[in-house]
């Protein structure tokens, strides 16, 4: 499946438009189906974006434009009728995710392949009625997506593990780093320690341990420091695996494992805070420096792109 595919997306958002562009530069065609062909152009341009900044960062092999005349969007399901993957990037609901799929069962081939980019739904329930589930994959993507090489590839109980090899193989073209999932769970690899971190990093907080700006700084400066090179496993074998079996005797019996939603990011929603995208969150913002924060984002995962390509996972092992 690594040949130049036609490949499908469902959903122009800001994630949606950041696969496409992940896609395109790995030199697919796409076609990208949106429920708002008035917003076409503001999607055109937004990908644009996101391919100029590839090539100033020497990821891209040819011109962004260029690139752009393989992207054809349409809010017309038949335009998938000979496409082999689709991947829907909507709203985190069950019922819309399934009228996706059943407009996509209607026009693909019964061997086509249907990928969510679900965070945390489990792949089992969205498999749930499908003609053929077996062709029904999570395909989790990190924002953004078109920089980041993270991506993880979940079966549901009904998944075909031999098409499941295949996503990832294709994904490995698009330059990812894929994980593959042989069981499904709600929250899969990632989204499943980093809540648990945040529930441990709000009990901190409520609890008056420590300031939301020392709990930040604490990670930032030693997970941090270490998490793109090697992850919680190898880092034990690289530090010493018996010491972490003695501090897990004394410290897993007080970690929290309250299921309680945290009152402080409650209060937050209710206030209407959404972080950077409104000036409003943990920290205070105006929207000169939400916007600079934005920027200074992208600047770093382009960075740390560079440091994950220049230390791959078995770099030890060659």
């Amino acid at each position: 499946m690594n040949e130049k595919i036609q490949i499908g997306t469902v959903g122009l958002g800001l994630m949606g438009s950041s696969i496409a562009a992940c896609i395109l530069a790995a030199g697919h065609p796409v076609t990208a189906l949106t429920n708002n062909i008035q917003q076409k152009e503001e999607a055109v341009k937004r990908i644009g974006e996101y391919l100029l900044q590839l090539q100033e960062e020497g990821i891209l092999k040819e011109e962004p434009a260029a690139m752009l005349q393989r992207l054809y969007i349409t809010d017309d399901y038949t335009s998938f009728s000979n496409h082999t993957i689709v991947i829907e990037s909507i709203i985190e609901s069950i019922d819309e995710k399934k009228k996706v799929y059943g407009q996509l069962e209607a026009v693909l081939a019964p061997d086509a392949i249907i990928g969510s980019n679900t965070s945390a739904i489990p792949v089992t329930l969205l498999q749930a009625g499908l003609q053929h589930p077996e062709r029904m994959f999570g395909i989790h993507w990190a924002e953004p997506a078109h920089i980041t090489r993270f991506m993880e590839v979940i079966c549901g109980d009904k998944s075909d593990i031999a098409l499941a090899e295949k996503v990832v193989d294709l994904a490995e073209s698009w330059g990812k780093e894929p994980s593959l999932l042989r069981k499904d769970i709600r929250g899969f690899i990632t989204n499943r320690i980093m809540y648990a971190m945040l529930r441990e990093a709000f009990y901190l907080v409520e609890n008056g341990y420590a300031t939301i700006d020392d709990v930040d700084r604490s990670l930032r400066n030693d997970l941090g420091y270490w998490i793109t090179f090697a992850g919680p496993f190898r880092f034990m074998d690289l530090t010493g695996i018996p010491a972490y079996l003695s501090v897990m005797k004394d410290l897993f019996p007080e970690l929290s494992n309250n299921t309680a939603i945290p009152s402080t990011i409650e209060k937050l929603v209710q206030d209407g805070a959404k972080g950077v995208a409104n000036a409003k969150g943990f920290y205070p913002y105006t929207e000169a420096t939400a916007q600079q924060w934005e920027k200074l984002f992208t600047d770093f995962s382009f960075e740390i792109r560079k440091l994950a390509g220049k230390y791959p996972q078995n770099i030890g092992d060659q």
